[in-house]
């Protein structure tokens, strides 16, 4: 979940600070939806070959899931879910197994090939699903508003309203976004958006493929997904694994509040990594003084862009928010960026700095977030905004404005859905590292006492987002050994995480490394299949 208004070409930034901006009320209320399972039932898809050459490539086989459009009126409008498939291989089979990357906008047609990361063999023994959830990506109707939002543009003011001009622009743009929503929405998505909406869809698919129980592994926004799901058919639950997980008693506002707090630590961190590798990025030895050159480096850039004038404050804010979401591309980063600084030359970062985009994504982020949770008005809003920003501003305004057309968003909002897994028989692991921004630790441990078959691994000290399947055998070998046998560790009696491992580790320091191989040197996943689930967490931020 979460992050800054565009993907990094080299790395997909997420975050989500999910807040309203341009009025002085909250949006429209829908009520909480029941939990109680839908009655219906799809016809088997009918597969056939993929479009996508990665996925023809890796064997799969492609089809479209037809599901109601609202699940109140079974026998009503359909709509259609793009999923693809690739079966087991070994005769040891242990069911399918659906994924989702995150977002929520993210598109997971592609990660049906997230068996062939699993350590040992594991993978082989599923049926891996991946689908581009409702309104996303191949999925129809594909949802989007404006294309050329000028809040994911070039041609912007600077994220922190200082001027009155800049806050009375962003207002003004981010509530025309959610016009143009209302506009595009032809099809009557817009109110079937909701998270439960996806996991009844979820469910769906099971039913589809005729599985007695669903197994999943969900990244990011994935792991509300699956606990929502685990809510609503506690009884469906197989195998679940939840990386990155999202704090549900927080969704959304709160969460995200949080999330500003810690990437301004995060970023503190990766400064004092580029200074403890001066050798390479030659920026100085104190991490202090490298924060406080980014600061007046800020300055500077709203005045006078660099990269022919494309690259502002709010561009570089957006390449480096990548840095306090993951460890992947330090390195790549800091070589960008230190050349910006001893030069003047941005042409790094700009590359790295996507610009205009599929809407698609943000469209979709929109649509789930705004409605899946309550949202308050801007007069609470702006006074949050600014006070973490004081002491925390490295992504408070930049987020705060991410998020702006949830308080015009042309669909009603709703109470956010209890999670719980009191009912819950099987077990669960959960994965997370102690300084992760984007879903903080603090929301793991949440979920963990709300779910008490839950297990949880954590990556000590580390600031990777759902960095599972990088290569840390300690979190990697029990994902595997639990895929393959459904068995975990006794679970501890304290309130902390029940395991200890290692971190993702950053990447060795080089001036020759420039991130055109695997993100890191151990991944398990091929690099186009991690940056397919950090794209899809920059389509929710």
């Amino acid at each position: 979940m979460k992050r800054a208004l565009t993907i990094v070409a080299s790395v997909a930034t997420a975050t989500a600070l999910l807040v309203p901006g341009g009025s002085s009320s909250a949006a429209p209320q829908a009520p909480q939806v029941a939990a109680k399972a839908p009655s219906y039932t799809p016809p088997a898809p009918v597969w056939g070959a993929c479009t996508s050459q990665r996925l023809i490539d890796a064997g799969a086989q492609c089809a479209m899931l037809e599901v109601p459009l609202d699940y109140d009126k079974p026998k009503g409008k359909k709509i259609q879910i793009a999923v693809s498939r690739i079966l087991h291989t070994n005769p040891d089979y242990k069911g399918m197994i659906a994924a989702n990357p995150g977002g929520p906008g993210g598109s997971g047609l592609g990660m049906s090939r997230l068996g062939a990361a699993i350590p040992n063999g594991v993978g082989a023994k599923y049926d891996w699903y991946g689908f581009d959830p409702r309104g996303v990506g191949s999925s129809t109707p594909s949802l989007s508003c404006n294309p050329n939002y000028k809040g994911a543009g070039y041609d912007r003011p600077n994220y922190v309203p200082t001027k009155n001009k800049n806050l009375k622009w962003w207002q003004r743009v981010t509530k025309r976004y959610a016009k143009a929503c209302s506009k595009a929405d032809a099809k009557r998505l817009l109110k079937h958006m909701h998270t439960t909406d996806v996991a009844m869809d979820l469910d769906s698919l099971r039913k589809a493929v005729g599985a007695p129980k669903l197994n999943y592994y969900g990244f990011s926004y994935g792991t509300y997904l699956g606990q929502v799901y685990a809510t609503l058919f506690p009884k469906k639950v197989g195998r679940f694994v939840w990386d990155g997980v999202l704090n549900a008693d927080r969704a959304f506002y709160l969460s995200n509040v949080d999330q500003n707090v810690q990437f301004d630590k995060n970023i503190n961190t990766y400064f004092k990594w580029l200074a403890q590798n001066n050798a390479v990025f030659g920026l100085g030895t104190s991490g202090k003084a490298i924060r406080k050159g980014y600061y007046k480096l800020l300055k500077r850039l709203d005045k006078q862009p660099a990269a022919d004038g494309k690259l502002g404050p709010d561009e570089l804010a957006d390449v480096l928010l990548s840095a306090g979401y993951y460890v992947y591309d330090w390195n790549t980063i800091g070589l960008a960026y230190a050349k910006l600084v001893k030069t003047g030359d941005g042409a790094d970062l700009i590359d790295m700095y996507a610009g205009p985009g599929d809407d698609n994504g943000f469209a979709v982020y929109n649509a789930v977030q705004c409605t899946d949770a309550v949202w308050p008005n801007w007069k609470k809003t702006e006074a949050d905004a600014w006070r973490v920003h004081r002491k925390h501003p490295f992504l408070t305004w930049g987020n705060t404005w991410y998020n702006a057309p949830c308080l015009n968003w042309p669909a009603p909002s709703r109470k956010a859905f209890d999670v719980s897994g009191k009912k819950i028989k099987s077990r669960i692991l959960m994965i997370g590292e102690t300084n992760d921004a984007a879903t903080v630790f603090s929301g793991a441990l949440v979920t963990r006492k709300a779910f008490p078959s839950s297990f949880l691994i954590e990556g000590k000290g580390g600031t990777t987002h759902s960095g599972s399947l990088s290569g840390v055998a300690c979190t990697d070998d029990l994902v595997a050994s639990y895929l393959d046998t459904g068995v975990l560790p006794k679970r501890k009696k304290h309130k902390g995480s029940d395991l200890k491992c290692d971190p993702v580790p950053p990447p060795t320091a080089s001036v020759s490394a420039r991130g055109t191989g695997p993100l890191t040197v151990d991944d398990r996943m091929p690099a186009d299949l991690r940056r397919l689930i950090l794209e899809a967490q920059a389509s929710g931020r």
